[in-house]
C-alpha cells in the first residue's frame, strides 16, 4: 500500500483532478506489485502530478522524489532530468505560497535552484540536443522566477548555442563549383 495521506475535501471543479489521482494511485498499486523500475517511475510520477494538480505540494514532492530515486536505477538520465525539472518547478511554485514564512520560501527557492542546476548538468548527457534545449529553457524559467536572472540568461545562451550548432550540422554540404565551359 502507498501510505497516502487522506484525500482532501473535494470542492466543485476538482473532481477530474481527483479522478486522475485515483487512477494514478491504482496504477502505483499495480506497479508496486511488479517492482519494475520503469513502471515505478511512471506510476510515482503520475501520483506526484496528481497531487500537484490538487495543489498538494508536499505530497507531490514526496512522490516525485521517490520517482527520482527509482529513475536513477534505470541507467539513462532522461527520466531523472525530467523529474528534476518537475521538482524544480514544483519548488518554485511552493516558494510563492503566501502561507510560507521567509525561511520556508527561501528553502523552497534553494531546492528549486538545486534541482534545476542538477537537471541542467545532467542534460549534457542526453543524446538528443532538442531535449537538452527543452531542459535548459525549463530550468532557465525556474531560475528567472527565483530571481537568478544571470544564471537564467546563461542557460538560455547555452540553449541558443545548441540550437545554432544543431542547425549548422544539418545544413547541406556546399556544392563544388561547376567547371566553366566558356573559353
Amino acid at each position: 500500500m502507498t501510505g497516502l495521506p487522506p484525500t482532501p475535501t473535494r470542492p466543485e471543479g476538482r473532481a477530474p483532478a481527483h479522478a486522475a489521482l485515483d487512477a494514478a494511485i491504482r496504477a502505483l498499486d499495480a506497479a508496486e506489485a511488479r517492482q519494475r523500475p520503469v513502471d515505478m517511475v511512471r506510476a510515482l510520477t503520475q501520483v506526484g502530478h496528481g497531487y500537484r494538480a490538487l495543489a498538494e505540494g508536499a505530497a507531490a514532492e514526496r512522490y516525485l522524489q521517490q520517482a527520482l530515486r527509482w529513475a536513477r536505477t534505470l541507467g539513462g538520465v532522461d527520466a531523472s532530468v525530467d523529474l528534476l525539472c518537475d521538482l524544480s518547478e514544483l519548488a518554485v511554485e511552493q516558494a510563492t505560497d503566501p502561507a510560507l514564512d521567509r525561511a520556508e520560501a527561501r528553502a523552497a527557492r534553494d531546492r528549486a535552484r538545486d534541482h534545476g542546476f542538477e537537471a541542467a548538468t545532467l542534460a549534457r548527457q542526453c543524446a538528443d540536443p532538442a531535449w537538452e534545449v527543452t531542459v535548459l529553457l525549463r530550468v532557465s524559467d525556474v531560475l528567472d522566477r527565483c530571481g537568478d536572472h544571470d544564471d537564467a540568461v546563461a542557460l538560455q545562451c547555452r540553449a541558443i548555442d545548441l540550437i545554432a550548432r544543431s542547425q549548422m550540422t544539418s545544413l547541406p554540404e556546399p556544392r563544388a563549383a561547376a567547371p566553366s565551359t566558356t573559353m
